[in-house]
């Protein structure tokens, strides 16, 4: 199994340090199903290949994965597994690159954030669906794709071609993305996975699909077949997906021929055959920005509207609005707060905060605190925001926040939003909530019942907007209440 990686940008001997693999030295690396070797088979500094290599032991990979569920056919031993692009690729790919996937590079820190040319070459890939699918999954995401079919038999052309392609990919793009998108789109391929798949499985795709699958049209059969069918994982997936703010679908039905190629019922018909989404299917126009982002956009646009100049951000995350409002210069005073420490060590790199001058690092806050409970901290902010964040609480804590933010801390301004209920409808093979650590989801009216209540409880006027594309009868798939001090 061969997978290789060149690059013409010069000096192109770089790569190495991308890669964190010198390319005077062949490495090899102990896996579960065999060994993996990188190896430069050229490196000059006009052109550099990085070449990885799976040896596959057929009897380490068959005692590997008959552990669970045991298997007496030859088909464990005799099998395509030593030579097809797979899982096992990926999996290695994953291993074996893992700190040049997630970017970090000491060495060449602004060449691992800059777009370089590359071409990937996988001599076989096993790919149902043929070139076309190939191209539906990697072309949109900027690849040349060059998916050649391999005939069956070279001298007989009458039996045809084989369910193996070539596959060449020329782009420009950063090093770290091209290898996650190849940790998720090589099994996508293969949809014959050799490994067991637990509920981790979603947040492996998650992380390695971080800025670009949420976009990609073929989304959903990306996940299904990432996924290998588990109904349960892709619908937690592709929910997941919606929340980060993918495109919202064209319609409940998958495309065309999405089911004759993968040999499955549509994302919304049980296997009963019962429809579990059974509202009417609505157009709407198409929509390009990423539902996240929009909800930064209207957040944002209140936050300059109202001439603040301090801002708390309660339950931040791993600080992505934080960091948009980094780049606001009328803000003397911005704040982050949320219960995991994790997501706070994530929001002071994404910020940059060791590198910051004093005065700088002086406007920005990180602390971690739960919402539910008093804490001075809260207080003396000209807007506090609560994005995405209450339905993220049991209805029976939800007093306590109101009592700690619009009581206790009692800002100038509260920015809340939350998912609509609603426009669920919208989501292909969604049966419940949007995240599963949703505790619930309110439609319009439900929400705008517990913000007049919370308005009149506390001294505040409340107004309300939708954030994303707006639907006539399902109104906007995200809500938005601001509520004024009165």
């Amino acid at each position: 199994m061969l997978l290789t990686v060149t690059t013409t940008h010069e000096p192109a001997t770089d790569l190495g340090f991308l890669l964190h693999k010198h390319p005077d030295r062949v490495q090899q690396f102990r896996q579960a199903f065999g060994t993996a070797t990188v190896c430069y088979p050229q490196a000059s500094a006009e052109r550099c290949t990085a070449a990885l290599v799976i040896e596959v032991d057929p009897v380490r990979l068959a005692r590997t994965v008959g552990r669970g569920s045991p298997d007496f056919s030859l088909s464990q031993y005799v099998n395509d597994r030593p030579y097809a692009a797979s899982s096992l690729l990926a999996v290695a790919l994953g291993d074996v690159f893992s700190t040049a996937r997630a970017g970090r590079c000491a060495a060449r820190p602004e060449l691992a954030d800059t777009a370089i040319p590359l071409e990937i070459d996988i001599p076989v890939v096993p790919c149902p669906g043929g070139p076309a699918f190939a191209e539906r999954i990697f072309g949109p995401l900027g690849w040349r794709v060059d998916a050649r079919p391999i005939p069956l038999d070279p001298d007989l052309a009458q039996w045809g071609d084989s369910r193996y392609v070539r596959l060449s990919l020329c782009g420009t793009l950063r090093l770290a993305d091209a290898l996650n998108q190849l940790h998720v789109l090589l099994p996508t391929l293969d949809e014959s996975k050799h490994y067991w798949q637990g509920s981790d499985e979603v947040d492996k795709l998650l992380r390695s699909g971080a800025g670009w699958l949420a976009r990609h049209p073929e989304r959903e059969v990306i996940a299904r077949r990432y996924l290998g069918r588990h109904g349960s994982l892709t619908h937690a997936a592709l929910a997941r997906l919606a929340e980060l703010g993918d495109d919202v679908p064209e319609s409940l039905d998958p495309p065309a021929d999405e089911d004759a190629e993968d040999g499955a019922a549509p994302p919304d018909v049980s296997a009963s055959g019962r429809t579990e989404l059974a509202q009417p299917r609505v157009a709407l126009p198409p929509n390009t920005q990423p539902l996240n982002l929009q909800r930064h956009d209207a957040v944002l646009g209140v936050i300059a509207d109202s001439g603040a100049r301090s801002v708390i951000d309660l339950g931040c995350g791993p600080g992505a609005l934080i960091a948009r409002l980094a780049t606001q210069g009328q803000l003397r005073r911005i704040a982050g707060t949320d219960v995991s420490t994790r997501s706070l060590h994530i929001a002071a790199r994404r910020l940059h905060l060791d590198s910051m001058s004093e005065r700088q690092s002086g406007r920005i806050a990180l602390f971690q605190a739960a919402l539910t409970y008093e804490d001075p901290r809260f207080a003396g902010y000209d807007v506090a925001v609560l994005m995405e964040v209450i339905e993220h609480l049991d209805p029976s804590r939800l007093d306590a926040l109101e009592r700690v933010v619009f009581g206790a801390a009692a800002p100038g301004m509260v920015i809340v939003t939350t998912p609509n209920r609603e426009f669920n409808v919208r989501y292909a093979g969604l049966t419940g909530p949007r995240h599963p650590d949703h505790r619930f989801e309110w439609d319009r009216t439900e929400f705008a019942e517990w913000a007049a209540r919370v308005a009149a409880a506390y001294g505040y006027h409340v107004t309300h907007q939708g954030v994303g594309p707006s639907d006539e009868a399902l109104g906007a798939p995200t809500q938005m209440a601001v509520f004024t001090h009165e």
